[in-house]
């Protein structure tokens, strides 16, 4: 049998029969996200014919200047959620505080968190860039930004955007990760990548060698020993790719196998790491996972986090299982060392 032609609609709602207590809000609800990200693809393409480049005169709650398909991207997504009647409330990379649904507006039992726009760097040089979004259920009809500080590993769905050559959407509801292309043609997702899975050895790894020198000890071993090529301790060359942008990062990794890193190092101790947990590393480690991947903070598995507040901070390493379990044993043993608390268990690695 095969999956193509299958719509992102259709393959949801027979995931849905997974589910015999489902309503067919959670499908509804992805549908609103992927209309949103199909508004959002169709702006990124016109770039500056439609006079959406460049920055604004504001900066988001996380100190960085918005540019201009951040806030539209942003509020694209407000507009196609807000009154559906699917969430409770919303959380953005771009707004301060939780979005609370109208007053006069049904809510539903999801809770819908989302970087509208990573990657905004790449804009304005037409480079790859995407929307990450994460889903969480709720029994609260007018939740608080507590009721958001869930573990990883309740989420219900998780999934990113890419605007590239081609538009795709790569999600998990927690049964493998699968990717759709969308076919401008007939404006909708179609099922091209079911079941993507990483390969679990590599010779490639995403990381801003800028920061070498203010990475910990084990991550600077791990890389050392990978750049010394077949001569090295790994005994085959290895080849670095940094886009800049997770989404773009990450899409790689699941199709091709390989690492993506922001590690923790001396200018991020203050603040906990570069990556937002709940925007950016919760929703990939989730699809990481889901497809074969590991993904950790490098002493402990990310979707076993407890979040402390919304906006908060955390170093990510994610990738191949071979390359992986290389790090968490260098990140053993420094911790070992340093005093450190390692705890990352989890099928994978242990």
């Amino acid at each position: 049998m095969t999956h193509f032609g299958v719509t992102l609609s259709q393959f949801i709602m027979e995931e849905q029969r997974r589910f015999p207590e489902a309503t067919g809000n959670f499908t509804l609800l992805l549908n609103d996200i992927a209309v949103s990200c199909k508004m959002i693809a169709a702006a990124v393409q016109k770039g500056q014919l439609a006079n959406v480049l460049g920055a604004t005169d504001n900066e988001n709650c996380q100190g960085e200047t918005q540019q201009i398909l951040d806030v539209i991207a942003n509020e694209l997504f407000i507009k196609n959620n807000a009154n559906r009647g699917h969430v409770a409330a919303m959380a953005s990379e771009e707004m301060d505080d939780v979005f609370n649904i109208p007053e006069n507006v049904p809510r539903g039992n999801y809770l819908l968190i989302f970087d509208p726009l990573d990657g905004s760097s790449n804009i304005d040089i037409n480079g790859p860039i995407g929307t990450i979004f994460s889903i969480l259920k709720t029994d609260k009809k007018n939740p608080t930004e507590e009721d958001f500080l869930q573990e990883g590993t309740k989420q219900v769905c998780a999934g990113y955007c890419l605007y590239g050559s081609a538009t795709m959407m790569v999600l998990t509801i927690g049964y493998g990760t699968h990717g759709f292309t969308l076919d401008p043609a007939i404006g909708e997702f179609i099922l091209t990548h079911p079941n993507m899975q990483i390969p679990s050895s590599t010779a490639e790894y995403a990381i801003n060698q800028a920061n070498r020198n203010l990475w910990e000890p084990p991550m600077r071993k791990y890389i050392d020993e990978c750049d010394l090529g077949v001569e090295g301790p790994r005994k085959k060359k290895f080849t670095m790719r940094w886009v800049g942008a997770m989404v773009m990062d990450i899409h790689r990794l699941i199709q091709r196998g390989g690492l993506f890193a922001y590690p923790m190092d001396s200018s991020l101790t203050e603040k906990g790491g570069r990556l937002r947990l709940m925007y950016e590393a919760n929703p990939m480690a989730f699809l990481v996972e889901q497809a074969g991947g590991i993904a950790s903070t490098g002493y402990e598995r990310i979707l076993d986090l407890a979040p402390e507040k919304l906006h908060q901070r955390v170093p990510v390493i994610m990738g191949s299982t071979d390359e992986m379990k290389i790090i968490l044993d260098n990140h053993k043993a420094f911790a070992k060392e340093a005093g450190k608390e390692f705890t990352h268990q989890c099928k994978s690695y242990a």
